[in-house]
C-alpha cells in the first residue's frame, strides 16, 4: 500500500470544518511520513481549504513544489563531463558504474576517473566495474590528490576523444569543511580542461530529512544540477524525497531501484506521487 494511501483513507472527509484534534492528528501523520515542516505546512493549508478530494489536494501540493527544471542528463556535442558527488555509503560509486553502463548502451564511449583517492576500496571498486562494463578507466597513484587525478582524467578524456567522462569524487562527510573545499577545487581544475555539464549529488533515500541537510552543505561547496536517489527499492521515506526537491529547487533526475547495472531509472514525479497513494 502506498505511503499516503492509509492517511488519505483515514482523513478522507477532512474539510475546513474539521476539528482541531483531527487537523492536529493529520499534521502529525504527515510529519511521520517525513514530509518535513515546510511541505507539511503547505499540505495542511490545502487540507483546510476543503475543496475537492483530499487525495487530489495533496497530490497538487506535492507536484507544485517540485522543480520545473529539466530532468534529462545534460549532454555536449563533444565531451560530456559529469561529476558525481556524495557521502560514503550512499551508493555513489555504484551509481557511477550504472551511469557508465547506461551511456555505453546508448553507443557512447565512456571514461571513468577514480578521484575518490581517500578510500582505496572505492578506486578498486570502480576499476572492477570498468573492467566488467568494458569502459575506459583512469586512476592516479595511491593517496594521490583528488583534484590532480580528476585533472589528468579530464586531459585524457579530451585527448582520446571520449564521449562521456564520469568522475567519481571523494566520498566525504558534508560536515568536513576541508573536504568540501577539495570538492570545489576538483571542479575548478577539471574546468580548466573541459566544461562540467552535470554535477550529480547522490543521496540515500532511506536517510529521510538528513538527506536535505547533506544536500545543503554540498550546494554551499559547488553548484548541483541534479540529484540521484539510491536505495529506492527498500524502506525509502517517500515524503523526504519530495521535501529534498522542494527545499533545494534541484531536480531529481535518476533513482536507483536495485543493485543491477540496469537498475537506474529516470525519475517521473507524476508516477512517483501517484505511487504514494
Amino acid at each position: 500500500m502506498g505511503l499516503l494511501s492509509k492517511l488519505v483513507s483515514k482523513f478522507s472527509s477532512l474539510t475546513s470544518g474539521a476539528s482541531p484534534e483531527a487537523l492536529a492528528d493529520f499534521e502529525s501523520e504527515l510529519l511521520t511520513a517525513d514530509l518535513g515542516p515546510t511541505l507539511t505546512r503547505e499540505v495542511m493549508e490545502a487540507a483546510r481549504k476543503g475543496r475537492g478530494e483530499l487525495r487530489e489536494r495533496i497530490a497538487s501540493v506535492l507536484l507544485a513544489g517540485l522543480s520545473p527544471l529539466s530532468r534529462e542528463i545534460a549532454a555536449s556535442d563533444r565531451l560530456t563531463t559529469i561529476l558525481v558527488i556524495g557521502v560514503n555509503g550512499t551508493g555513489k560509486t555504484t551509481t557511477v558504474a550504472k551511469l557508465a553502463a547506461r551511456f555505453q548502451r546508448e553507443g557512447k564511449s565512456v571514461l571513468l576517473t577514480a578521484a575518490d583517492t581517500f578510500r582505496a576500496a572505492a578506486v578498486e571498486q570502480l576499476e572492477t566495474w570498468a573492467k566488467r562494463i568494458d569502459v575506459g578507466f583512469h586512476k592516479g597513484s595511491e593517496r594521490a590528490d583528488p583534484a590532480a587525478v580528476a585533472f589528468d582524467g579530464a586531459k585524457r578524456a579530451v585527448e582520446e576523444s571520449f564521449d562521456i567522462h564520469l568522475i567519481d569524487t571523494a566520498g566525504r562527510l558534508h560536515t568536513e569543511s576541508n573536504l568540501m573545499s577539495e570538492l570545489a577545487k576538483v571542479r575548478r581544475v577539471v574546468e580548466k580542461v573541459a566544461p562540467v555539464q552535470e554535477t550529480l549529488l547522490v543521496l540515500d533515500a532511506t536517510t529521510g530529512q538528513n538527506a536535505i541537510i547533506q544536500a545543503k552543505e554540498f550546494l554551499a561547496a559547488t553548484p548541483i544540477t541534479g540529484i540521484v536517489l539510491t536505495k529506492m527499492d527498500g524502506s525509502a521515506k517517500g515524503g523526504a524525497i519530495l521535501a529534498v526537491e522542494r527545499e533545494l529547487k534541484v531536480p531529481i533526475k535518476l533513482i536507483g531501484i536495485g543493485e543491477g547495472l540496469a537498475d537506474l531509472k529516470p525519475f517521473d514525479p507524476e508516477a512517483f506521487v501517484a505511487g504514494l497513494f
